[in-house]
């Protein structure tokens, strides 16, 4: 306590001291290491020994709301020796900042591609998982099937039919675990081959996402095709991307193809939100022996050499695979618990990233039409 004297403090606590309280506490280290700490904090009113203040958070917290309040209540009533301490706790996910010069998409405030590079790395696996932990965690979260070639997100989803159009102009998205979806494979024969050239693929993609009726999304994660190729550029320089996220294994040929998605969205100033490696371990279900199958840290070493965040690793397990067969993700079958915790962990850490960055207000101020009469 030798950062604060009680005495002054007790008197005169603001949102200074407050986020003081919270930055030096290794215990409320996911509050105090947000460089967003300041605006978090508002309406301190104290009177006598009694405190209150509300914390306002630019990402999903809905599991851990009433254990970080908790803890909160405890610390300052200790460190300011008071008698009462309220918190309210918000949730207000907000627009970031994207790239000038690109058409908003209606009722979406974030979009996340989701890229590998390489395919085979579990990709689309991971992008469901992600969502429904969002959606878990209390934001409302929709997922744009990009793979025109191999759609895999109504199977994964276990989601089937197609979607309706009220106007014959626009499409209702399908819903699956409580995410909103839209994919080509609901409007083609599951098991037609898509022979389409460069042009009529990236159109279809950009009609699947602006002519469906995305319903107040705080994030639309957009599951990408393996590669770096036309719908890649299309997405990065056509559509208001806030970030992208590189998911690879620790193989070194993975992380080859991962390193130029990498390049790839820096060219055409797209943010890396982070880096996650898929398969990083298998433990035998038998012995226990747990093997790195495909190398060992490469994830980690790839995000510490462009500076960007790793969003964690996740275990190469026969229940993942199941559950996407059966079209019940991980994170809504809850089969494994332990694979539940990493996907929520890593979407709360992606979460965070995207509340880090600059907001976007293009929205808030109306086009200016000059005409000449």
């Amino acid at each position: 306590m030798g950062f604060i004297e009680l005495g002054d403090c007790k008197l005169n606590i603001n949102s200074e001291k407050i986020e003081a309280a919270f930055s030096e506490t290794s215990f409320l280290s996911q509050i105090g290491k947000d460089r967003i700490l300041k605006e978090m904090i508002t309406d301190v009113d104290q009177v006598g020994d009694d405190l209150s203040f509300k914390i306002k958070f630019g990402y999903p917290i809905k599991s851990k709301e009433q254990n970080i309040r908790e803890k909160v209540v405890s610390h300052l009533r200790h460190l300011f020796k008071l008698k009462n301490v309220k918190v309210v706790m918000e949730t207000d996910i907000v627009a970031h900042a994207i790239e000038k010069g690109t058409q908003l998409i209606p009722g979406v405030k974030n979009i996340i591609a989701i890229a590998s590079g390489k395919g085979g790395v579990g990709k689309s696996t991971t992008t469901v998982n992600l969502a429904l932990s969002l959606h878990a965690e209390g934001a409302k979260v929709g997922i744009l099937d990009g793979d025109i070639y191999g759609p895999s997100i109504p199977a994964l989803l276990g989601v089937s039919g197609k979607p309706e159009s009220p106007d014959g102009k626009t499409i209702l998205p399908m819903m699956g675990h409580g995410v909103q979806t839209n994919s080509i494979g609901f409007l083609i024969p599951k098991d037609e081959a898509m022979v389409w050239r460069g042009p009529m693929v990236t159109q279809a993609l950009e009609q699947l996402l602006r002519q469906t009726v995305w319903d107040k999304l705080d994030y639309l994660l957009i599951d990408l095709p393996p590669g770096t190729g036309d719908i890649h550029l299309t997405l990065a320089q056509k559509v208001p991307l806030t970030g992208a996220v590189i998911v690879t294994t620790p193989q070194e040929i993975a992380l080859l193809d991962a390193r130029k998605g990498i390049k790839m969205f820096e060219k055409v100033s797209v943010p890396i939100l982070g880096i996650i490696e898929n398969m990083a371990t298998y433990a035998c279900p038998r012995c226990g022996n747990v093997e790195e199958i495909f190398g060992s840290g490469g994830g980690l070493k790839t995000a510490e050499k462009y500076n960007t965040n790793f969003l964690g690793s996740l275990p190469l397990i026969t229940c993942i695979r199941e559950d996407s067969d059966n079209g019940i993700p991980s994170v809504a079958s809850e089969r494994n618990p332990a694979v539940v915790k990493i996907y929520k962990e890593v979407s709360s850490e992606l979460a965070r990233n995207i509340a880090m960055l600059k907001k976007d207000s293009s929205a808030k101020f109306p086009k200016i039409v000059v005409k000449n009469h």
